[in-house]
């Protein structure tokens, strides 16, 4: 590897004595060996197999400032060989990624090391902006500010639906979702104006850059994503139609190691095939909830909403292994809390399917696991500390991090808190149940949008 960091030089001797034996990550194929004068080596004493093993070793919170010592520690840090040695090591770190919207149609990133307790300000992502829109509407000096994201839910766009339908002409770029593959996050879709757009963007956070990658086969905003068996889903979401808002049962698959994504079977929406009249079939619209990652299968709840309400048909289940859908089991479907507007959050830890119900007043709620062979969910912590935000974008999120539940939320003063419950004397019930404090800091007036955890 260090022959890979350090360019070619007619000085260079090679090593081949030093083989690795089997997938032993302490020892490398190959060591190369430079003389004075020649190109620098990442530490000048050692041979950069050794210095890739001691940067591999070091806490990722000081990697932007390793990466200004020189150029030969930059290129190493940014190196794919680093990012792949800290896997085989087994030290590499989760951290938390938290979108937040600062203000109108301004959005930030923010990482925390949940270690060391510190933030790092992601760089802008960059604007979105459907060209098509932008050159009939110029005057209007319309910029997404580097940006993705707003405060406008989908809720805004189902009353627009029937209420405002030339509303979504003059919303901004907004409904974008994120997920994560392979140690990068990705940002997808969402609506410049009225259009959805098929546009991905992607993370990395070792060159803490942001890159625009291939986009989606269908334009599509307020999609689901998630991660399984190697490959990036997302499925659902709406687009413009001719009257209003098109729900859409499409799905496809993003292969990060091709960079190609793939058609799926379209959603089913059985449930929804056996309403009573055409007249509800024409009201009430389908669409998918939510997402999550379980026993190696997508779950996706769905629901039929007409602004503003929104009533719960279950859900589908997506077999990768198959390439097909089937019905998801009442108790689950049914039993999944929605957060508001129909959106329910859904955390897989340890094959174990999480989620949190809030109360009516969104002022506290209840961790809920779902029970596969009684199919039902089931509290296993009953008071949750969640703030009434009732005009937040997210009152909570959930996060799986260190093969436990975080808990994301604002509390009173608008310090964000990523909390985790300690559970004491072995016995789950209110009284023995501590609420803990990973880390929290205060965004001011800074409102919840989404979060995932790498692992890096």
């Amino acid at each position: 590897m260090g022959s890979i960091l350090s360019a070619t030089s007619t000085t260079a001797k090679s090593m081949d004595q030093h083989e690795a034996s089997g997938t032993d990550p302490n020892k490398r194929v190959k060591i190369s060996t430079y003389e004075y004068g020649s190109n620098p080596r990442i530490i000048p004493t050692l041979p950069d197999e050794l210095s890739l093993q001691i940067l591999a070793r070091s806490p990722r919170i000081h990697y932007l400032n390793l990466k200004l010592v020189c150029r030969a520690w930059k290129a190493a840090i940014i190196g794919y060989e680093l990012s792949q040695l800290r896997r085989e090591l087994g030290v590499s770190e989760e951290w938390v990624y938290v979108l937040t919207k600062a203000e109108a149609y301004k959005l930030h990133w923010y990482a925390l090391d949940p270690v060391f307790q510190k933030w790092q300000r992601l760089p802008p992502m960059p604007s979105f902006v459907n060209q098509e829109e932008s050159n009939r509407t110029a005057s209007s000096a319309f910029w997404m500010w580097n940006v993705v994201g707003s405060s406008i839910r989908i809720a805004d766009y189902v009353r627009g639906l029937f209420w405002r339908r030339n509303s979504l002409d003059q919303m901004p770029f907004c409904g974008c979702s994120v997920g994560v593959a392979d140690g990068y996050l990705y940002v997808i879709g969402g609506f410049s104006k009225a259009v959805a757009l098929n546009r991905v963007c992607r993370y990395d956070p070792f060159l803490n850059l942001w890159q625009e990658v291939s986009p989606m086969m269908t334009g599509r905003a307020f999609c689901k994503a998630a991660f399984l068996n190697g490959k990036l889903y997302v499925v659902g979401g709406v687009s413009r139609g001719r009257n209003g808002l098109l729900p859409l049962r499409s799905a496809e698959a993003f292969d990060p190691k091709t960079g190609l994504w793939s058609d799926l079977p379209e959603m089913p929406f059985a449930r929804a095939q056996v309403l009573p009249t055409a007249f509800l079939v024409d009201v009430l619209k389908p669409i998918a909830t939510g997402m999550a990652p379980y026993k190696g299968k997508l779950y996706v709840p769905q629901s039929l909403y007409s602004w503003p309400f929104f009533f719960d048909i279950g859900g589908e289940i997506y077999d990768p292994d198959l390439n097909a859908w089937s019905t998801m089991p009442d108790g689950l479907g049914d039993g999944w809390p929605a957060r508001q507007a129909g959106t329910k959050l859904g955390v897989v830890i340890d094959d174990r399917l999480y989620t949190l119900e809030p109360s009516s007043s969104l002022d506290s709620g209840k961790i809920k696991r779902y029970d596969s062979e009684e199919d039902a969910w089931v509290t296993i912590t009953p008071q949750v500390p969640v703030n009434d935000f009732t005009g937040a974008e997210a009152p909570y999120l959930l996060a799986g991090l260190g093969g436990r539940l975080h808990v994301i939320t604002k509390a009173a003063n608008n310090t964000l808190q990523v909390m985790q419950a300690v559970v004491q004397n072995n016995s789950v019930s209110e009284e023995n149940v501590v609420w803990t404090t990973v880390a929290s800091r205060n965004f001011g007036t800074a409102e919840l949008v989404s979060c995932q955890v790498l692992d890096v």
